[in-house]
């Protein structure tokens, strides 16, 4: 609790007197008595976090404090009016259907953020799922996409569980009674209809429900085969006679047409979303909001301006042969015509294994697209020896591992030569099969799988072709690309290794699974190829347990490969919030440096350590036409440092790649540790130029490719698990022939 005067005592008791909510009339409780203690435990001194935000104190305990409070009062009157999920409100009237029962609810983000001399409001639209509110039956219906008349019938066992699923905790209320409504929460579903439901009715005697409704409340139910829904222990209402309470969030993991549906929904242009955010502010409304004027806060509501640079955009090299070697990209985009990659993979040794059948997809489609594909790589600087690969299908009765390693020795055998690819063709983008086969080839067998969807089969096109060889040849062990000397200096002068470290996590309610660290690691002076380390880890831990051991490994293959140990490190750390920067800062650079010394005792490179965050609501909208791309949003290469960046920290935003849709995201990096004397422009200008040496796409990218590739394998490592061994959960490792080259790509 927050007061902003002092009250007239220290510590004092309230007895309060509170009645049940929706308890019914017949029932009636007596109120519930409570003690309420209130005691005062500090003062928050303001000087402190004055002092901070000119830059002449630290972030003390009281400035934490004071942030804390700023956030809470200007939060809790719109709290009162709108449902809020953490630093966000809901407004249910821009609400959007997403399908299966769900819709999504946008609403307002709002946060207090000390920058250079001021707090700050950071506003931005926020957008999450709720359930629909309404009668029951008409959600069931929703849920199994299914109309009312198909409801009559009643729903079959996996429908009932997959309802039971989704629906519970789910609050509702009954409506079968007049002017008494009850709430409850759901527990279940009965496994029979209501038609075939029995409860004893407290007299000894048996009923089921549907009879019981007919008879108490001359209810003839209309869908007596649905199940019914358990509130409590032996009491049963039938889904029509339940509505569910409106502005219940939904916490499960949405499915791939939903996240399709929300993404739709929440992406708007840059234009739109200024608009939007305003009117979050006329909902907002801080001049009125008296709990600001008690605490002598006002809040300016129009949105800052900041001054803003745009970096120069780097020289991107290909192989010299190449018409077109050398190339400055326009707007952060270029394309493959008319160049060779810097350095071609051979592929001699390869199979494709289709898992469709021969009807639906016939042999001369297959070998019509390898055709392509062979001329389209071969075009672009690879050399393929095979231009004819063994082609397989996939054994329905048999595993995915067994179709995989047939593919293998057939690749093998055909070429003589150690089996380097397996071309896999699957019939969507179902992520289980795609799982299982990199599963199997990157930690049973060890060779590299490329996966293609069979529609892309049925009508080749060049450029996605081309794609597909950008992504070959680093798994082979090629290079596409580099950026001249001059652009990436920092790394050509001095031997310099880039690191990007990720943690990923196990989906909300999983409370299984662990969670996987990755680190990625340059391996040349052109920053070009890239090693990768995994481990698992305890579910949820953030701070990556056996970062010596991995570094250790990845400095290793740089001096295998280069060979010299790094001077340098460059750390480029994703996936960690503010409140983690000091232990995630002191636990793993001592980590760094206990790798460098188990290597050797007087080994002791300078380190940078970049902490890389996109998961914030920072938003830039150009405010003249002409600083603006086709999408409306700021040119690939701007960067702020000023005004809304850390009050004196190392700090900056960096919006590095081309709008597509929506508003571009910027990516922010805050430099916790500097023993390589950068400046805010070398840094920044380095991670620009980074950015556009992706191995996957002749674009540029939103965030540095270390960090991107770490962020890759870290999901991959996902896959990894295998289950199918009975109850213990395995950890499969990366084979070693995979692990020096960019089987992730």
């Amino acid at each position: 609790m927050f007061v902003h005067r002092q009250l007239q005592f220290e510590s004092a008791t309230f007895d309060v007197e509170l009645e049940e909510e929706d308890v019914p009339v017949s029932r009636t409780r007596p109120p519930r008595n409570f003690k309420i203690k209130i005691r005062q435990t500090r003062n928050i001194v303001m000087r402190d976090l004055f002092q901070f935000l000119q830059a002449r104190g630290s972030l003390t305990s009281n400035c934490q404090m004071a942030i804390m409070a700023m956030d809470i009062i200007i939060s809790h009157k719109i709290s009162t009016i709108y449902p809020t999920v953490n630093r966000s409100f809901y407004t249910p009237r821009i609400t959007h259907p997403l399908s299966g029962g769900i819709e999504v609810c946008q609403g307002y983000y709002q946060s207090a953020r000390p920058t250079r001399g001021r707090m700050m409001i950071n506003v931005d639209l926020s957008a999450t799922a709720f359930y629909e509110s309404g009668p029951l039956v008409q959600i069931v219906a929703n849920i199994l996409d299914r109309t009312y008349n198909e409801l009559y019938g009643g729903i079959s066992e996996n429908d009932r569980q997959k309802l039971e699923w989704i629906m519970e905790g789910l609050r509702i209320r009954d409506n079968h009674r007049s002017g008494n409504r009850r709430k409850f929460k759901v527990e279940g579903l009965t496994q029979t209809p209501a038609s075939r439901t029995m409860f004893d009715r407290g007299d000894g005697s048996i009923i089921d429900v549907r009879t019981y409704f007919q008879n108490a409340y001359n209810r003839p139910l209309v869908y007596p085969l649905l199940p019914c829904v358990i509130v409590r222990r032996n009491v049963y209402l039938p889904i029509e006679v339940c509505d569910v309470i409106p502005e219940q969030r939904y916490m499960r993991k949405l499915n791939d047409e939903q996240i399709a549906n929300m993404m739709n929904f929440t992406r708007q242009n840059p234009t739109i979303r200024a608009n939007k955010i305003q009117e979050g502010l006329n909902i907002l409304n801080y001049r009125r909001n008296e709990y600001l004027q008690q605490f002598g806060m006002s809040i300016s509501t129009d949105m800052t301006v900041v001054n803003a640079r745009i970096l120069p955009t780097p020289t991107i090299e290909y192989h010299p042969t190449s018409r077109e070697y050398r190339i400055q990209p326009k707007d952060g985009v270029w394309n493959l015509r008319d160049k060779k990659v810097a350095t071609g993979a051979t592929l001699g040794s390869w199979s494709v294994l289709a898992f469709e059948n021969d009807t639906r997809l016939p042999d001369h489609v297959i070998y019509t697209f390898v055709r392509e594909l062979v001329s389209t790589c071969q075009d672009t600087g690879m050399n393929i020896p095979n231009r004819n690969p063994p082609i397989l299908r996939a054994n329905i009765q048999g595993t995915t591992e067994e179709s995989l390693k047939l593919a293998w020795l057939r690749a093998g055998n055909t070429a003589k030569a150690q089996p380097q690819l397996i071309l896999c063709v699957l019939p969507n983008r179902g992520l289980q099969l795609y799982a299982e086969i990199k599963r199997v080839s990157d930690t049973v067998i060890g060779v590299a799988t490329q996966c293609i969807q069979s529609i892309h089969m049925r009508n080749p096109k060049k450029q996605y072709c081309a794609s597909v060889c950008l992504k070959l040849n680093v798994k082979l062990g090629g290079m596409n690309s580099f950026l001249i000397p001059e652009h990436i200096h920092f790394v050509t002068e001095r031997p310099t290794i880039l690191i990007g470290a990720d943690v990923s996590h196990p989906a909300p309610g999983d409370n299984q699974s662990p969670s996987f660290a990755a680190l990625c690691a340059s391996m040349d002076a052109k920053a070009s190829r890239y090693a990768a380390s995994i481990r698992v880890q305890a579910r949820r831990y953030e701070i990556i347990a056996d970062l010596a051991n991995m570094v250790k490994e990845l400095l290793k293959i740089f001096y295998q490969t280069c060979g010299r140990k790094p001077e340098r490190i460059l750390f480029y750390r994703d996936g960690v919030s503010e409140g983690q920067f000091n232990s995630v800062l002191q636990i793993e650079i001592n980590a760094v440096r206990a790798a460098c010394q188990a290597l050797e005792a007087r080994y002791r490179p300078t380190i940078t350590f970049v902490v890389v965050q996109k998961r914030h609501h920072a938003r830039f909208f150009p405010m003249e036409r002409q600083y603006t791309d086709r999408t409306g949003n700021c040119f690939p290469g701007t960067v702020v440092d000023v005004g809304i960046t850390h009050p004196f920290e190392f700090d900056f935003y960096l919006l590095s790649h081309p709008g597509l849709l929506g508003t571009s995201r910027p990516t922010h990096y805050h430099v916790l540790f500097d023993e390589n004397g950068f400046n805010a422009n070398s840094l920044q200008t380095l991670s620009y130029n980074l950015c556009y040496i992706y191995v996957r796409c002749t674009r540029a990218v939103s965030l540095v490719p270390p960090v991107y590739y770490a962020h890759i394998v870290s999901n991959r490592a996902k896959f990894h698990l295998n289950s199918e061994s009975g109850d213990d959960v395995t950890f499969g490792v990366v084979k070693q022939e995979l692990q020096r080259v960019m089987y992730f790509a």
